[in-house]
């Protein structure tokens, strides 16, 4: 099997896995997607300039970095604490894996509002928290999924004009 061959598919693999990064919050979606576009840059048949490459590096940096940010920024919005940002992640990760598709969506919300009352906040209280951890969640998982989406894009584009 030649090199270009699994760098190519490998490459693919990882920008597949990337996308589903964005909504599975142990794999870092946007960097996975990027590793992906780097194995198809190292084969003999794909290449993007050092821009394109350096771009999107940057820009898988930073939402990464707001990745974790925006759920704190969500929950701070909405008058909640540390245990709200928790509970939401639980929250996330017990609705992937127990309740699909919904429980992406479900999980967060009931994780910090939990969360948020057995810290002793009331009802309203641990429910805009949870709103806000909620939104933050949300936005992260949308900014991943754009970016990881661009990417993939990116790179069939270059295969595309390649072969063509």
């Amino acid at each position: 099997m030649s090199i270009d061959l699994i760098l190519i598919l490998g490459g693919f693999l990882f920008l597949l896995a990337g996308l589903m990064g964005a909504f599975i919050p142990i794999l870092p979606g946007p960097p996975v997607s990027f590793a992906g576009m780097l194995l198809l840059h190292f084969s003999k048949h794909l290449h993007f300039s050092t821009t394109v490459l350096v771009s999107y590096g940057i820009i898988c940096l930073l939402i990464t970095l707001a990745d974790y940010l925006l759920p704190i920024w969500g929950t701070r919005l909405g008058k909640g604490s540390k245990h709200g940002i928790v509970g939401a992640s639980l929250g996330l990760v017990i609705g992937i894996f127990f309740f699909p598709p919904l429980g992406v969506l479900i999980g967060p919300l009931a994780g910090a509002w939990l969360a948020e009352m057995v810290n002793g906040k009331k009802s309203k209280e641990a429910f805009y928290a949870a709103m806000g951890s909620f939104v933050g969640l949300l936005l992260g998982v949308l900014l991943k999924f754009v970016v990881s989406l661009a990417i993939i894009w990116h790179s069939l584009a270059a295969l595309f004009s390649n072969f063509s």
